[in-house]
C-alpha cells in the first residue's frame, strides 16, 4: 500500500454537481407559457438567448459581484473630492450584459408592439435569477422614462442615452456619453415613506435650474449618472432630475456620506448623501413632485414583483438540481415522497407568483390603450407587491432547508438569495404602505374595484373554491370601521384570487386545481410541503423541472 493510499481518508461521491450552462428560458414552462398567454411571445428568440447567458456566463459572475462589495473612494490620490464607488470588473460585466439584451430599455425600444412590457418583464425575470444587485440600477434606469418624458428638453437628451443598450460606466456629462443610467431618491431620515415630511429645499436659478439643498436617507445608486430627486419649492414638493456632471463639466455637489451596510444586494451600492447646492432640473409641473415621481414607483414596484418571482425560480432550480443528484437512505431526494412534495409545493407558489406577475406586466402594458387594463395595473401592482414579496423569504428559506447543511454555506447560492429575500417587500413601501395603497384605490378609484372583480369573474365556474372566495371578497369591504385593521388578510386574500385566476384560465388544470384546493380550499397547512395525498406531485415536479 502506498503512502498516498495509507491516508487516503474518503472519496467525494453523492455530491451534485456544479448548476452550470442551463438555459434559464427555455427549462422554464410557467414563464414560457406566461409570456405567450401574456402577450410578449415574438420576443421568444432574444429571450432564449438571454437565458443562456443567465444560466450560464451570468450566474458565474453574480458569485464574483458578491463577494466583492463596492467600496468609497471619496477622493483620489492628489486629495481631490471625487465621490465615486469602485466595483469588482464581474459588476460591469453583468451590469454590460443586462444593457446589451435590454432589460433596462427593451420595452421603450419596442414600445410600438402589444406585449412590450411582458417581454421586458421576463428579461428582468431572468436576469434577477443570475445577480440581483445589478436589478437596482437597471430597474430605475427602466422605471425613469415615463417621468423623465414630462420633459421634452431633458427627453432629447437622456433618452437615446437611457435606451441605449451600450454600458459606459465613464464619469463625463450625458452629452458625452454612449449610455446612460438613472437612480433615485426619495426618502430622507425623519420621513422614510412619508415623502411630506422630507426637508431637502430647491432654489430656482435665474437660469431655470434648481440648487438643491439638504439629504437623503437612502440614494440609489450613487455610480448612476443622473437621479430623480423630491425637493420643496415655495409651490410644494417637486420632482427634479440631478446629473452627476453639471452642464459645465464639472462635478455636481453631491455629497456621499456613506454606503450602506446591508443585509443583501451585496453588488449594489446604496448610500447616504447630502447636496450642497447640487445643480438640478425639474421634471413634470411644480409642486406635483409625488404625482410625477409615483409614474417610476409604479414601474419598481412591478419589478419587485419580477424580482421575487425570479428569487422563487431560482431557489426552486437550485433545490430541484441538488435533489435530483443527492442520495439519502438508499434513494436520491426527488424519489422520497416527502421531499416531492416540498418540491412540488415551491413549484405551485413559484408558477402563480409568475403568472400573476406577467398578467399585471400585460395590464401595465396596455394601460395607454384601455382603461380597464390601466385600473388593474394600479391596483394589481400593490396586490402583487405585498404578497409576492411576502412569500419570498419563507420560501427561499425552504429551498435551502433542501439541500440541508450546504444550503447555508456561500459556497452555494442559497445564502445570497435568502439575504436578499426580504428586500423586495421593504423596498417602494413596505407591507403596509401596499395594503394603505390597495385602500386608497378601491375608495378614490372604483373602476380598480370593477378591474379586480371583472378579473376573477372571468374565471368563474371553474373552480368552487375560488367561487368561494369571490363571494367573501364581495362582502369583505362592507364594514368600512374596521377596514384599515383587516387590509392585510383582505390583501392577501384578493392577491391568491388573483393567481387563481390566472392559473384556471392559464389552462393547466392541473397547476390550477392544486392551487385552488391547497391555498384557497384549505387543503394545506401553514408550511410548505404541506399539500394533500391526492395532490399530482409528479406533474407538478415534471413541469417545473430542469432537464437532465
Amino acid at each position: 500500500m502506498s503512502v498516498a493510499e495509507r491516508f487516503l481518508t474518503h472519496a467525494v461521491d453523492n455530491q451534485a454537481p456544479l448548476l452550470r450552462h442551463y438555459n434559464a428560458y427555455t427549462t422554464d414552462n410557467a414563464l414560457r407559457e406566461a409570456v405567450h398567454r401574456e402577450g410578449g411571445g415574438w420576443a421568444e428568440t432574444h429571450l432564449a438567448e438571454f437565458g443562456a447567458v443567465t444560466g450560464g456566463e451570468m450566474l458565474e459572475l453574480g458569485y464574483t459581484a458578491n463577494e466583492h462589495k463596492p467600496r468609497l473612494r471619496s477622493y483620489d490620490r492628489y486629495g481631490n473630492r471625487i465621490d465615486e464607488v469602485e466595483f469588482h470588473p464581474a459588476y460591469h460585466r453583468v451590469m454590460q450584459l443586462g444593457m446589451q439584451y435590454g432589460v433596462h430599455a427593451y420595452a421603450w425600444r419596442n414600445a410600438d408592439k402589444a406585449g412590450a412590457q411582458v417581454a421586458r418583464a421576463a428579461l428582468s425575470y431572468l436576469h434577477y435569477q443570475a445577480e440581483q444587485g445589478t436589478g437596482c440600477p437597471l430597474t430605475m434606469t427602466h422605471s425613469a422614462v415615463p417621468a423623465i418624458n414630462h420633459s421634452q428638453e431633458l427627453a432629447r437628451l437622456w433618452m437615446p442615452r437611457i435606451t441605449s443598450t451600450e454600458y459606459d460606466p465613464r464619469v463625463l456629462p450625458a452629452g458625452e456619453k454612449t449610455g446612460c443610467t438613472i437612480g433615485m431618491g426619495m426618502t430622507e431620515k425623519q420621513g422614510g415613506s412619508d415623502v411630506r415630511a422630507n426637508t431637502t429645499r430647491a432654489h430656482l436659478q435665474p437660469d431655470g435650474s434648481y440648487e438643491i439643498v439638504g439629504h437623503k436617507w437612502f440614494f440609489s445608486a450613487p455610480m448612476c449618472d443622473a437621479w430623480l430627486v423630491l425637493a420643496y419649492t415655495d409651490a410644494g414638493l417637486g420632482c427634479f432630475l440631478m446629473p452627476k456632471i453639471r452642464p459645465d463639466g464639472s462635478r455636481n455637489t453631491i455629497r456621499i456620506q456613506r454606503l450602506k451596510d446591508k443585509l443583501g444586494d451585496w453588488s449594489n451600492a446604496s448610500s447616504e448623501v447630502e447636496f450642497l447646492g447640487a445643480y438640478a432640473q425639474r421634471v413634470g409641473d411644480e409642486g406635483r413632485g409625488v404625482a410625477t415621481i409615483l409614474e417610476m414607483v409604479a414601474l419598481t414596484r412591478l419589478d419587485c414583483m419580477i424580482g421575487s418571482s425570479g428569487l422563487m425560480r431560482q431557489a426552486l432550480v437550485q433545490a430541484q438540481h441538488h435533489a435530483k443528484h443527492r442520495k439519502a437512505f438508499g434513494r436520491l431526494l426527488i424519489e422520497q415522497p416527502l421531499m416531492q412534495n416540498v418540491l412540488a409545493d415551491l413549484a405551485l407558489e413559484t408558477e402563480a407568483a409568475v403568472a400573476l406577475t406577467m398578467r399585471i406586466a400585460r395590464a401595465v402594458d396596455a394601460s395607454a390603450r384601455h382603461p380597464g387594463e390601466a385600473a388593474l395595473a394600479r391596483l394589481g401592482t400593490a396586490i402583487g407587491k405585498y404578497w409576492i414579496c411576502k412569500r419570498t423569504p419563507a420560501m427561499v428559506n425552504e429551498a435551502q432547508e433542501c439541500l440541508g447543511g450546504a444550503g447555508y454555506v456561500e459556497d452555494t447560492s442559497l445564502p445570497r438569495l435568502y439575504r436578499q429575500a426580504p428586500l423586495n417587500s421593504i423596498w417602494e413601501g413596505s407591507g403596509n404602505i401596499q395594503c394603505l395603497d390597495v385602500l386608497r384605490a378601491l375608495s378614490k378609484e372604483p373602476e380598480t374595484r370593477e378591474a379586480f372583480f371583472g378579473e376573477l369573474l372571468a374565471a368563474k365556474g371553474g373552480h368552487a373554491d375560488l367561487d368561494r372566495e369571490i363571494g367573501w371578497l364581495e362582502q369583505a369591504f362592507e364594514d368600512r370601521t374596521t377596514l384599515e385593521l383587516r387590509s392585510r388578510m383582505i390583501v392577501e386574500r384578493m392577491a391568491l384570487a388573483l393567481q387563481a385566476s390566472v392559473l384556471l384560465r392559464a389552462g393547466n388544470n392541473e397547476v390550477a386545481d392544486s392551487f385552488c384546493r391547497s391555498r384557497l380550499g384549505g387543503e394545506h397547512g401553514l408550511a410548505f410541503g404541506t399539500l394533500s395525498a391526492g395532490t399530482p406531485l409528479a406533474g407538478l415536479l415534471h413541469r417545473a423541472g430542469l432537464g437532465e
